[in-house]
């Protein structure tokens, strides 16, 4: 665990870093947008399905004859912030693994992992199958669980097991990407998959803070990178050390 607040430690000193400022602001500011134009070239599209929706939940009829107009339209308009801001993350988190990571992998690596050697393990295509697998079980979590909606404390859960899934999945892959060999990749993800999901949860509970929530992406990327490089970092220090007792016994 210690690992794990290290590594999110490190990602919040290098946060406040002049340079990581527009890093941390352009994904955002191009998936908000992103989401504004779709938002408001199909609002009347996702409005009717809303009140389709109140009319399958037996609301429609109470709403018209019972609540004032203004409250139907404040529904209305919690509803679409409430769908808004998910996919600002996502898409943002998304834009941050296959567009920033490079840089944040440069500034990480240069400040504090300046002697661990490149061996190019991963792949650009190797990034964006991991990328898109993640967003799309990401989905198929919260379509499989939005019964446990229905039973209110339960499906609390859900976003963050779903946060946790998509966090980790997304990052782990590409922070190891440029300095670890393919062996190197397939090893470590395969190990410490508990500590992973513990990283990937502890960030997730960034998303869904207000204000917070807008430098959780890149803070998220960072906390992977540091957390995956000092793995690394350990795993061949142990290799060369294993290899001098071998070769001192023979």
């Amino acid at each position: 665990m210690s690992h794990i607040l290290n590594a999110i430690a490190h990602a919040i000193r290098d946060l406040l870093r002049f340079n990581i400022i527009w890093i941390m602001m352009w994904p955002v500011l191009l998936a908000s947008t992103l989401w504004i134009f779709i938002g408001w070239f199909f609002w009347d599209t996702f409005s009717e399905v809303v009140f389709l929706g109140f009319d399958e939940l037996g609301i429609k009829e109470w709403l018209a004859s019972q609540a004032p107009g203004w409250l139907a339209y404040s529904i209305q308009w919690l509803i679409h912030i409430i769908f808004f801001i998910p996919l600002v993350i996502i898409t943002t988190l998304l834009i941050t693994a296959i567009f920033s990571m490079p840089a944040l992998i440069n500034h990480v690596a240069k400040r504090h992992y300046p002697t661990l050697k490149r061996e190019s393990g991963g792949t650009v295509t190797g990034s964006l199958v991991n990328a898109f697998y993640a967003v799309f079980m990401y989905i198929l979590i919260w379509i499989i669980t939005l019964p446990l909606w229905a039973f209110g404390a339960a499906g609390l859960i859900v976003p963050f097991i779903a946060a946790a899934f998509l966090n980790q999945q997304l990052f782990r892959y590409d922070a190891l990407s440029e300095h670890a060999n393919h062996g190197e990749i397939k090893q470590l993800l395969s190990s410490s998959r508990f500590s992973l999901w513990n990283l990937g949860l502890l960030t997730g509970f960034l998303q869904y803070i207000p204000v917070v929530n807008f430098f959780a992406p890149v803070l998220t990327a960072l906390a992977f990178i540091h957390y995956e490089l000092a793995r690394l970092e350990k795993t061949r220090a142990q290799t060369v050390m294993k290899i001098a007792d071998d070769d001192g016994s023979d």
